[in-house]
Protein backbone atom coordinates (compact mmCIF):
# COMPACT_ATOMS: atom_id res chain seq x y z
CA UNK A 1 0.00 0.00 0.00
CA UNK A 2 2.60 2.55 1.20
CA UNK A 3 4.44 1.60 -2.82
CA UNK A 4 1.28 2.73 -4.31
CA UNK A 5 1.18 5.45 -2.52
CA UNK A 6 5.07 6.74 -2.71
CA UNK A 7 4.47 5.87 -6.74
CA UNK A 8 1.12 8.10 -6.96
CA UNK A 9 3.44 10.93 -5.17
CA UNK A 10 6.72 10.02 -7.57
CA UNK A 11 4.40 10.45 -10.82
CA UNK A 12 2.72 13.83 -9.36
CA UNK A 13 5.96 15.23 -8.77
CA UNK A 14 7.76 14.04 -12.24
CA UNK A 15 4.41 15.70 -13.88
CA UNK A 16 4.98 18.99 -11.92
CA UNK A 17 7.91 19.34 -13.08
CA UNK A 18 6.88 18.76 -16.48
CA UNK A 19 4.40 21.20 -16.24
CA UNK A 20 6.99 23.50 -14.58
CA UNK A 21 9.35 23.01 -17.28
CA UNK A 22 6.78 23.92 -20.67
CA UNK A 23 5.90 27.15 -18.20
CA UNK A 24 9.31 28.25 -18.47
CA UNK A 25 9.78 27.14 -22.06
CA UNK A 26 6.88 29.25 -22.56
CA UNK A 27 8.09 32.47 -21.28
CA UNK A 28 11.31 32.28 -22.98
CA UNK A 29 9.82 31.87 -26.17
CA UNK A 30 7.03 34.87 -25.46
CA UNK A 31 8.86 37.17 -23.36
CA UNK A 32 12.77 38.72 -23.25
CA UNK A 33 12.49 39.09 -19.09
CA UNK A 34 10.41 37.91 -16.88
CA UNK A 35 9.33 39.90 -13.91
CA UNK A 36 8.07 38.57 -10.26
CA UNK A 37 6.62 40.21 -7.11
CA UNK A 38 6.46 38.81 -3.62
CA UNK A 39 4.98 40.14 -0.43
CA UNK A 40 6.08 40.05 3.24
CA UNK A 41 2.30 40.68 3.75
CA UNK A 42 2.02 40.98 8.07
CA UNK A 43 -1.68 41.22 9.86
CA UNK A 44 -2.65 43.33 12.71
CA UNK A 45 -1.24 40.73 15.25
CA UNK A 46 2.29 41.06 12.94
CA UNK A 47 1.76 37.56 11.68
CA UNK A 48 3.42 36.97 8.49
CA UNK A 49 0.94 35.34 5.11
CA UNK A 50 2.25 32.24 3.71
CA UNK A 51 1.27 29.93 1.40
CA UNK A 52 1.44 26.18 0.13
CA UNK A 53 1.08 25.85 -3.74
CA UNK A 54 -0.50 22.52 -5.52
CA UNK A 55 1.87 22.85 -8.01
CA UNK A 56 5.75 22.89 -6.02
CA UNK A 57 6.79 21.80 -2.45
CA UNK A 58 7.14 24.34 0.71
CA UNK A 59 5.81 27.98 1.86
CA UNK A 60 6.21 30.94 0.43
CA UNK A 61 5.20 34.52 0.42
CA UNK A 62 1.98 34.80 -2.16
CA UNK A 63 2.75 36.78 -5.46
CA UNK A 64 3.28 35.73 -8.97
CA UNK A 65 4.56 37.09 -12.18
CA UNK A 66 3.72 40.93 -13.35
CA UNK A 67 2.01 40.74 -16.82
CA UNK A 68 2.08 43.02 -19.62
CA UNK A 69 0.41 46.36 -19.68
CA UNK A 70 0.59 45.81 -15.38
CA UNK A 71 2.58 48.01 -12.85
CA UNK A 72 4.82 45.50 -10.27
CA UNK A 73 2.08 46.63 -7.44
CA UNK A 74 -1.03 46.30 -9.80
CA UNK A 75 0.53 42.35 -9.92
CA UNK A 76 1.22 42.46 -6.39
CA UNK A 77 -2.10 43.43 -5.29
CA UNK A 78 -3.51 40.77 -8.00
CA UNK A 79 -1.78 38.55 -6.46
CA UNK A 80 -2.38 38.77 -2.60
CA UNK A 81 -5.90 39.29 -3.23
CA UNK A 82 -6.24 36.10 -5.56
CA UNK A 83 -3.51 33.87 -3.05
CA UNK A 84 -5.18 34.82 0.27
CA UNK A 85 -8.26 37.34 0.18
CA UNK A 86 -5.71 40.09 1.30
CA UNK A 87 -6.23 43.72 0.66
CA UNK A 88 -3.08 46.20 1.80
CA UNK A 89 -3.78 48.42 4.69
CA UNK A 90 -0.09 50.04 4.23
CA UNK A 91 1.59 51.18 0.86
CA UNK A 92 3.69 48.43 0.00
CA UNK A 93 7.50 49.20 0.54
CA UNK A 94 9.98 47.91 -2.48
CA UNK A 95 12.62 45.96 -0.14
CA UNK A 96 14.77 44.95 -2.80
CA UNK A 97 15.54 43.53 -6.63
CA UNK A 98 16.68 39.69 -7.13
CA UNK A 99 17.83 37.94 -9.39
CA UNK A 100 16.40 34.31 -9.65
CA UNK A 101 18.55 32.27 -11.31
CA UNK A 102 17.14 29.25 -9.68
CA UNK A 103 14.20 29.23 -12.10
CA UNK A 104 15.99 30.92 -15.24
CA UNK A 105 18.91 33.10 -16.49
CA UNK A 106 16.91 36.18 -16.97
CA UNK A 107 14.08 35.91 -13.74
CA UNK A 108 14.00 39.33 -11.44
CA UNK A 109 12.05 39.38 -8.34
CA UNK A 110 10.56 42.76 -6.46
CA UNK A 111 9.84 42.41 -2.66
CA UNK A 112 7.76 44.12 -0.77
CA UNK A 113 6.80 44.81 2.62
CA UNK A 114 3.01 45.64 3.49
CA UNK A 115 0.51 45.23 6.18
CA UNK A 116 -2.57 43.64 5.22
CA UNK A 117 -5.91 42.37 5.92
CA UNK A 118 -8.17 39.07 5.25
CA UNK A 119 -11.00 39.84 3.54
CA UNK A 120 -12.37 36.16 3.98
CA UNK A 121 -10.85 33.01 4.90
CA UNK A 122 -8.94 31.41 1.98
CA UNK A 123 -10.55 28.37 0.45
CA UNK A 124 -8.26 25.91 -1.43
CA UNK A 125 -8.35 26.09 -5.22
CA UNK A 126 -6.54 24.60 -8.05
CA UNK A 127 -3.53 26.69 -7.07
CA UNK A 128 -3.24 27.28 -3.38
CA UNK A 129 -3.72 24.24 -1.15
CA UNK A 130 -3.10 25.65 2.37
CA UNK A 131 -2.23 29.31 3.66
CA UNK A 132 -2.34 31.10 7.05
CA UNK A 133 -0.80 33.41 8.94
CA UNK A 134 2.05 32.62 11.29
CA UNK A 135 4.16 34.25 13.66
CA UNK A 136 7.96 35.17 12.86
CA UNK A 137 9.41 32.49 15.73
CA UNK A 138 7.10 29.88 14.99
CA UNK A 139 6.99 29.50 11.08
CA UNK A 140 5.78 26.18 9.44
CA UNK A 141 7.60 23.24 8.51
CA UNK A 142 8.68 23.51 5.11
CA UNK A 143 9.24 27.35 4.74
CA UNK A 144 10.97 27.48 1.98
CA UNK A 145 14.70 28.71 2.47
CA UNK A 146 14.14 31.63 0.14
CA UNK A 147 11.80 32.91 2.15
CA UNK A 148 13.57 32.33 5.32
CA UNK A 149 16.36 34.36 3.44
CA UNK A 150 14.12 37.08 2.76
CA UNK A 151 12.41 37.04 6.50
CA UNK A 152 16.71 37.24 7.63
CA UNK A 153 17.25 40.25 5.87
CA UNK A 154 14.12 42.11 6.78
CA UNK A 155 14.47 41.66 10.14
CA UNK A 156 18.08 42.61 9.85
CA UNK A 157 19.12 38.73 10.92
CA UNK A 158 20.63 37.85 7.81
CA UNK A 159 23.13 39.90 5.20
CA UNK A 160 21.13 41.37 2.03
CA UNK A 161 22.02 39.36 -0.94
CA UNK A 162 20.88 39.83 -4.67
CA UNK A 163 19.78 36.37 -5.45
CA UNK A 164 16.56 35.31 -4.44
Amino acid sequence: MNENLGRREGFRQFLRNIAKRLLHTYFFLSRGMTLGVRGACFDAQGRLFLVRHTYIPGWHLPGGGVERGETSLQALHKEIREEGNLVATSTPQLVHVYFNNRTSNRDHVLFYRLEVAQTAAKVPDREISESGFFPLDALPAGTTPATRRRLAELTGNGAPDHWW
